[in-house]
């Protein structure tokens, strides 16, 4: 049948960390929306949202947003900072946390995400030429958080919600997983069963189906779909290890302070809690918290360690900060052993760290994620030489201690891996156009919907 007119088919990756928007062009081809930043264009729209003031000559000042790249130049370029919000994905499920105040006024959840959609939405029309008002989404199997089925459909909900105000006037739903497995369908010749590990900044997810040339000229089926299965910790949870037990001990966290006779921790522990989330430190700059900090600083033993972490606040150095995490933790995939280093104004870091005890200190996030992949096997009743490729994609999927429980289970020969921060966006619009030239299957239902939580 034709294709439905004037309605291109638009995947659209909504990430907690990265978003990013794919148009299939016919023919398995996939045209990418890029976003200009500093250092050039990008595929990664980042999934942040900036609210500043702006202040005119007269008149009461307004708040402008700003999203994406821009928004984090614009936080990093303000003397007087806004309020940067980042991982909102990751509150969707969550009933108690329906939005936030920010200048004085109460914004919902779903306005706040509809801005960055709407941004994302704007960028692509702009380059793909055509209005965008139906999308094939992605979204993981578990959210994170969510511990019910009905918290991952509140969620849902709540995602479709902030669409249609970012202007949509329909979308479907693909587990993330299920997308990612599209875009290597697309490289095949013949048909394999295949589980695809998807890890992003929030969540992993994993899917087993069978894809390939035989399957999409017969049309997709649910029983396609064996299983998905979701944890709801990835790459975010892995770099607040690193700051936890890296960058935190430097900077004052193991430390005592004498008072009153007693030797008693220098720093609340909940000051150190809000580095692990760079878009919080801004929070800590406030005069009750320097006032501790100060007092700290003079009944501490380290004391040279509390005024590191008070420039670090001072000068509101989180964003650089994660920035350096990002650094060595990519270093460490390459190398047995880093060096962290971090140098801003009076703070200077130097410290030097193994694989093996990064590996340790996510050692529970990793076991987290192999009883997820072996629930799926079990359940799917799929045995691991049963799997003809295992596909990874996603930036943690480059860490080897995660590579390696896959490389156990099932032998490094069957591991593929590719488009790791594109590939979900790619196969969604893939999966759209599937569905606009109306095979058997529609997009949601029922085979994402055949999900094994």
């Amino acid at each position: 049948m034709q294709k439905t007119q004037n309605r291109p088919a638009v995947g659209i990756d909504f990430g907690t960390t990265n978003s990013s928007i794919a148009l299939a062009t016919g023919d398995s081809q996939v045209q990418f929306a890029s976003f200009p930043t500093s250092g050039g264009n990008t595929l990664s729209f980042r999934s942040v949202l900036y609210l500043e003031q702006v202040r005119k000559a007269e008149g009461a000042p307004r708040t402008h947003s700003s999203t994406g790249p821009t928004a984090i130049e614009r936080y990093l370029e303000a003397e007087e900072k806004g309020r940067l919000i980042q991982s909102l994905k990751s509150y969707l499920p969550s009933r108690t946390l329906t939005g936030t105040e920010v200048f004085g006024r109460r914004y919902m959840l779903e306005d706040l995400v509809s801005r960055i959609l709407s941004d994302l939405r704007g960028h692509a029309e702009r380059q793909f030429g055509t209005p965008i008002r139906h999308a094939l989404v992605g979204r993981p199997v578990r959210f994170v958080g969510a511990e019910t089925e009905e918290d991952d459909a509140y969620a849902v909900a709540r995602l479709r919600d902030a669409f249609t105000i970012a202007g949509f006037e329909s979308v479907d739903f693909e587990m993330e997983p299920v997308a990612a497995a599209y875009s290597y369908e697309s490289t095949l010749d013949h048909d394999e069963l295949i589980l695809i590990g998807d890890f992003g900044g929030g969540t992993s997810d994993f899917s087993l189906l069978q894809v390939g040339p035989g399957v999409r000229r017969r049309g997709r089926t649910p029983q396609d779909l064996l299983g998905n299965s979701g944890v709801g910790l990835a790459g975010d949870a892995f770099d607040a290890r690193i700051v936890r037990k890296l960058v935190s001990p430097a900077l004052g966290a193991d430390s005592h302070a004498r008072s009153l006779n007693k030797i008693l921790p220098a720093v609340p522990a909940w000051i150190y809690a809000n580095l692990e989330r760079w878009h919080y430190l801004s929070f800590l700059r406030t005069r009750s918290v320097m006032e501790i900090l100060k007092s700290a600083r003079m009944r501490a033993l380290e004391p040279e360690k509390i005024e590191a972490l008070i420039a670090l606040i001072e000068d509101d150095l989180g964003y650089q900060l994660h920035q350096a995490v990002q650094r060595v933790k990519c270093e460490l995939s390459r190398y047995p052993s880093a060096e962290f280093c971090f140098r801003d104004g009076s703070l200077n870091l130097h410290i030097s760290v193994t694989r093996s005890e990064f590996e340790a200190w996510i050692a529970d996030e990793l076991r987290a994620i192999e009883r997820c992949i072996d629930s799926l096997l079990e359940s799917s009743g799929v045995g691991s030489r049963e799997v003809d490729r295992v596909f990874l994609t996603g930036g943690s999927s480059f860490v080897p201690a995660v590579r390696r429980m896959f490389a156990t289970r099932f032998g490094e020969d069957r591991i593929r891996s590719g488009g790791e921060f594109t590939s979900v966006a790619h196969g969604l619009a893939l999966r759209a156009e599937e569905v606009l030239m109306n095979v058997s299957c529609p997009a949601g239902t029922p085979l994402a919907s055949s999900t094994n939580l």
